[in-house]
């Protein structure tokens, strides 16, 4: 079961973090134009991605968070990559985030 976190949003895109039992799994930017929805999904990997559980992941998300847009309707697409990372770069002086 994953459980989403809402860091930022604004009028069109939002990001999560994707989270099980509290450690960090993924990150997922959305980016809405009208009634379409896309998404990209990166998958970290420090975390055991098992057959099924990507699918798993979309579908749950899809269902939590994005209602009236919809894999089956057409009006939305994930692209789904996986990585490490490297670190958070930010200016000198700037607020921690996390």
């Amino acid at each position: 079961m994953f459980t989403f976190k809402r860091t930022l949003r604004t009028e069109h895109s939002e990001r999560f973090l994707v989270c099980v039992q509290d450690k960090e799994v993924a990150a997922i930017d959305m980016h809405y134009v009208g009634q379409v929805g896309t998404g990209t999904v990166i998958l970290l990997d420090s975390h055991e991605w098992k057959d099924g559980s990507v699918e798993q992941l979309l579908t749950q998300f899809d269902d939590d968070q994005l209602p009236g847009i919809d894999i089956d309707h057409g009006n939305l697409n994930f692209t789904v990559v996986k990585g490490t990372v490297v670190g958070n770069f930010q200016p000198e002086g700037s607020p921690q985030q996390g």
